[in-house]
């Protein structure tokens, strides 16, 4: 299955899932059958706080090293360049945990 994070922009053709807050993406991710994730970070803001694509990608991180998801294709579509990179580095630890290089 195929995952999209974004608050804002419309979802590309091909995903099969859209998903708006950080805990909506983790909630996926937890279902064992995602096979790409692409993460926007800037969520907006809301009452309870939807989190940012970071909090995914870190949270991929840790998944990835405790063994409780399995690997996925982890893209970044955020314009915030800050968060990018940080979620870069999650998920190259990621992919290092899981093996794949």
């Amino acid at each position: 299955m195929k995952v999209y994070l974004d608050d804002l922009r419309p979802t590309p053709e091909g995903y099969d899932v859209r998903v708006y807050t950080a805990q909506g993406a983790v909630d996926v991710l937890l279902s064992g059958h995602v096979t790409t994730i692409s993460l926007d970070n800037d969520l907006g803001e809301g009452d309870p706080h939807p989190g940012e694509g970071r909090d995914v990608a870190s949270w991929i991180e840790a998944a990835a090293f405790n063994g409780t998801i399995p690997p996925c294709r982890i893209l970044v579509h955020s314009a915030n360049p800050v968060a990018r990179d940080y979620m870069f580095q999650a998920i190259k630890n990621a992919y290092r945990y899981w093996g794949i290089s």
